[in-house]
Formats: C-alpha cells, sequence, structure tokens
C-alpha cells in the first residue's frame, strides 16, 4: 500500500512546483492620508457618530426618515444583494466539504460477440465455480445499483478556502453597501425636505410682496386719477406685480417637485407631505466636529465598503493562482449492486469503493491565465477604488467644513441687508409720498427687498445643506 501513496505525493510535489505562479506585483504606493482636514488642529470627535434622530431636530423630518428607511425601495434592492451575496458565500463553503448525493441507476447492455465482456461473460457462465443467480444474464445484461456516491476535493493549496473568503468578505462589502444606500437616503430625505421648506418660504415671501405691491398699484391709480401720476407708472407697478405672481407660481411648480420627489424616497404614490418648523426655525448643531481623517473617513460606508472589496480581490487573486497548482479529488462510493433484481438487496450484493484522482493543468491553461489575469486586474482596480473613495471622502468633508462657516456667514450678511433694504422701502414710500422720491425708487425698493428676501431664504437652504453633506460625509445617518 505504501507504493501508490509514494507515487501521489511524489507526483503532487512534481505537478505543484512545475504550476506554480508568481504573484502580481503591488501597485504603486498612494499618497498617505493628511492627519487634519484643514490647518486647525484636528478634533478628536466627529458629527459622524451622531445618529441621524438626534442630529435632526425636526420631529415631522424624522418622521419622513423613519418611513424611508421602512420603505424606501433602493434600500429594499439593497437587502437583495445582500442576500446574494450570502447565498454566494453559502456556496462557497460548501464546496469546502464532500458532497454525498443517493443514487439508483438501472441499465441494460448487449455486448458484441467479439468483445471483451461479451467473451468473459460466455466464458463465466461454463465456469463450475458459479451457479443459479450467479450466472451473467443475456443476451441484454442487466445492471441495478442502490446506494451513495460522493466527491470531496481536498483543499491542498488553499483554492476553496481562499474563494470562501473572498466571498465571506463580499458579504461584509454588501453590508457597508446596505449602510451606504441608507446613508445616501436619510440625506436625501433630508435635503428635499429642506428645498420643500425653502420653497414654501420663498413662496410666503412672494405671496406678502404681492399684496403689498397691489396695494401700491392701487394708490398709483389713486394718484393718477388725482393727477400727481402718470399711465406709465401705473404700467410700471402692473407689471412689478405681474412678474411678483410669476414667480410665485415657479415657487408653487418647486413644492409640487419636492412633494413629489419625497413621496418616491418614501416609497408612496405623491400626497401632501407633513411640515414641522418652517424654514427660518430649523435648528441644526451649530459647529460639526469632523475628527481625525485617518478614523473618520473610515467610518463611511462607501471607504469601508471599498477596503472590504480590495481583500476579496486580493482573495480572488490568491484563489487563481492555486488553480494552476494539482486538484486531489475522492470519490468513494457505497451500496448494492447486482446484475438481477431480485439480488439487489441481498447482503452480498454489498459494493463499495474509493477513488483518488490527481489533476494539474499541464497544456492549455488559457483558461487558468485568463481567470488569474481577470483576478489581478479586478484586485488593482478594487485598490485604486479604494484610493478613490479614500480621496473623494476627504475633498467632500473639507468642503463641507468650509462650506458650513462660508455659508453661516453668508446668512448673517444676507439677513442684514434684508433688514436695511425693509427700511428703505418704508422710506421711499414716505419720500414718494412727500414728493421727494420718483416711482421708479419705489419700484427698486420693493424688487430690491423681495430679492434679498428670496436670496436670504436660498442662503438659509445652503446653510441647511451643507450641513446635512457634512454629516453625510463624515459617514453619519446610517446607525
Amino acid at each position: 500500500m505504501r507504493l501508490p501513496f509514494a507515487f501521489l505525493f511524489g507526483a503532487t510535489l512534481l505537478l505543484s512546483s512545475g504550476c506554480r505562479v508568481a504573484a502580481p506585483t503591488e501597485p504603486t504606493s498612494a499618497p498617505a492620508v493628511p492627519t487634519a482636514f484643514v490647518q486647525s488642529a484636528a478634533d478628536t470627535l466627529h458629527a459622524g457618530h451622531q445618529p441621524w434622530r438626534q442630529f435632526f431636530q425636526d420631529p415631522a423630518l424624522t418622521a419622513l426618515i423613519d418611513t424611508a428607511l421602512r420603505q424606501n425601495l433602493d434600500l429594499r434592492l439593497a437587502l437583495q444583494r445582500v442576500e446574494s451575496a450570502r447565498a454566494q458565500y453559502l456556496a462557497r463553503r460548501g464546496a469546502l466539504l464532500p458532497t454525498v448525493s443517493a443514487a439508483a441507476s438501472a441499465s441494460g447492455d448487449r455486448y458484441g460477440r467479439y468483445t471483451l465482456n461479451g467473451v468473459g461473460n460466455f466464458d463465466t457462465n461454463l465456469s463450475p465455480n458459479i451457479d443459479g443467480q450467479q450466472r451473467i444474464p443475456g443476451p441484454v445484461t442487466p445492471e441495478f445499483f442502490g446506494g451513495l456516491r460522493s466527491s470531496w476535493e481536498i483543499d491542498l493549496w488553499g483554492k476553496l478556502k481562499q474563494r470562501r473568503q473572498a466571498a465571506y468578505l463580499r458579504v461584509l462589502a454588501s453590508e457597508q453597501g446596505r449602510h451606504l444606500v441608507t446613508t445616501n437616503v436619510v440625506a436625501e430625505v433630508a435635503r428635499l425636505y429642506y428645498e420643500l421648506l425653502t420653497a414654501d418660504n420663498q413662496l410666503a415671501v412672494l405671496e406678502r410682496n404681492i399684496g403689498l405691491q397691489r396695494e401700491a398699484l392701487k394708490l398709483m391709480r389713486v394718484q393718477k386719477q388725482a393727477g400727481r401720476a402718470t399711465e406709465l407708472a401705473v404700467q410700471q407697478f402692473a407689471a412689478q406685480v405681474a412678474r411678483t405672481e410669476s414667480l410665485a407660481h415657479e415657487a408653487r411648480q418647486r413644492v409640487t417637485e419636492a412633494e413629489t420627489s419625497l413621496n418616491r424616497l418614501l416609497g408612496r404614490y405623491p400626497r401632501r407631505i407633513t411640515r414641522g418648523q418652517p424654514l427660518p426655525g430649523q435648528v441644526l448643531p451649530e459647529r460639526l466636529g469632523a475628527g481625525v481623517p485617518a478614523t473618520a473617513l473610515l467610518r463611511r460606508p462607501d471607504v469601508r465598503q471599498a477596503e472590504l472589496e480590495l481583500q476579496a480581490a486580493r482573495a480572488d487573486v490568491a484563489a487563481a493562482r492555486a488553480a494552476f497548482l494539482p486538484s486531489l479529488t475522492l470519490t468513494p462510493y457505497v451500496g448494492f449492486n447486482s446484475y438481477r433484481a431480485a439480488t439487489l438487496l441481498d447482503p452480498a450484493s454489498l459494493a463499495y469503493g474509493a477513488l483518488a484522482g490527481l489533476t494539474g493543468p499541464l497544456l492549455n491553461r488559457a483558461q487558468f491565465k485568463a481567470d488569474f489575469r481577470l483576478a489581478t486586474a479586478g484586485s488593482y482596480e478594487a485598490y485604486y477604488r479604494y484610493q478613490q473613495s479614500l480621496q473623494a471622502g476627504f475633498r467632500e468633508v473639507v468642503n463641507g467644513l468650509q462650506g458650513l462657516e462660508n455659508h453661516r456667514a453668508a446668512s448673517a450678511a444676507r439677513q442684514q441687508e434684508v433688514e436695511l433694504l425693509t427700511k428703505a422701502v418704508a422710506t421711499s414710500n414716505e419720500l414718494f409720498v412727500a414728493g421727494y422720491a420718483s416711482y421708479l425708487e419705489v419700484i427698486t425698493a420693493q424688487r430690491s427687498v423681495l430679492e434679498a428676501e428670496l436670496s436670504l431664504a436660498e442662503s438659509r437652504h445652503s446653510q441647511l445643506q451643507q450641513s446635512v453633506s457634512l454629516y453625510r460625509a463624515l459617514g453619519g445617518g446610517w446607525q
């Protein structure tokens, strides 16, 4: 018994030494991640750790987010991708175990007269050593088998384990992908909600100004009748009312579009969205800490997903290298075997055996080479995607930190502008009544304050959106 195993072991070493494939070269090193997002000292904590129920303080918004997380179709699709990855892992894990299947077969063969089986069966039946049920039926010889057959590939070089590891890492990556979808859904709901509040605020500003402008138009018509104004002035005031009304219709359309987009994220058909605090009453944290880049970026689901995909791709490369080495497969069987149905279940018909096969690619290894090159290219691609996700995350955080400060300052300046222009409108009206200002100055003052109020709403909207973007960039929203 020692000779076959020695031969098998020697053949294994010979084939493995001739089938080894060199490991691919590592990609060029990427620049190190900076120690801080901005020039100032880095924070040790960051807003990404804060759950979305605490970050967003508007109960109406949190209710919308909660509904979206339960009904959003993108999240349901992401969950099915996780299930697909788990099924793939189950298949890869099962490849390490032997397969056992129940088998029952029946066949019949008519052997030629000048064949080994034909001559052998005829000669066997003439032997005095057999009689009765032992005689081989003819001219058609049946064959019956019932039992168990098994096949087991011994993972000599870790090929199957590497495939299992790659599948497991992709399960974890799909979980991070689901977290990424959750983060994007939370941020998108908040963005559209603030967009809806901005459109509401602008519509309220426009409707209020339409009322004031209509009153001014009535006054101008009275003054025309009294001979203190011309038809040109009346037409200018009427044109201003028409322009403001057109802006109001555009604002109503933005309200409709924001509501329908929100309902799509909520997984339902269009209906009215319940609002909470109006735009001026919305409160978010005054300062959002970014933390240390080395830890803050790794909290982002896209970065973690890219990292896991990179590890899985490297496991694919290792499995592709191992595929060039010989594989050992055991195929045992046990069952009842007979050429007579009457004796199939007889204890004497019990048969068993095993076959050990060693196979390795020697000629025409094109498929193995192609798989190895594909795995190597996939590994490089995963590495570059990981670097892209790190750089994109760093860029988004830097833009968010600087943008939050700039938009906050811009909003304060525009608030001051609105207050000054509101006083200017009152002053221009008084001067016009006293005859010290023309109607064009009144129209200009009214138009300026309207534009300033609309711009103030946009500035507050940008400030809120920047806070949401920074929160998402820091990996918040999925927990």
